[in-house]
């Protein structure tokens, strides 16, 4: 699968979210703060893999190569048990 641009600017906010956090801890920010940014983190992270998943299987549905002559109902319970596993 081929990750565009939108998939790789998801990451490098998180990963600046991350670091935001990081910073937090060590200048020894509140709990409520530093919890509520990781909330916001994991948010991001849940986003940007619906994201993932959703894009992959439009790919998978509109081609035929890629998705091994499964049948589309397959194809979609993959990608929401790779959703449930994520979780």
């Amino acid at each position: 699968m081929e990750y565009n641009d939108q998939i790789r600017n998801r990451l490098k906010r998180l990963e600046g979210q991350l670091k935001g956090v990081i910073r937090m801890i060590d200048e020894g920010k509140d709990c409520k703060d530093v919890v509520t940014q990781l909330s916001a983190s994991r948010s991001a992270i849940d986003r940007t893999i619906g994201l993932i998943v959703s894009t992959n299987l439009v790919h998978c549905m509109s081609d035929e190569e890629r998705s091994q002559g499964k049948d589309k109902e397959v194809l979609i319970k993959e990608a929401v048990d790779l959703l449930v596993k994520s979780r």
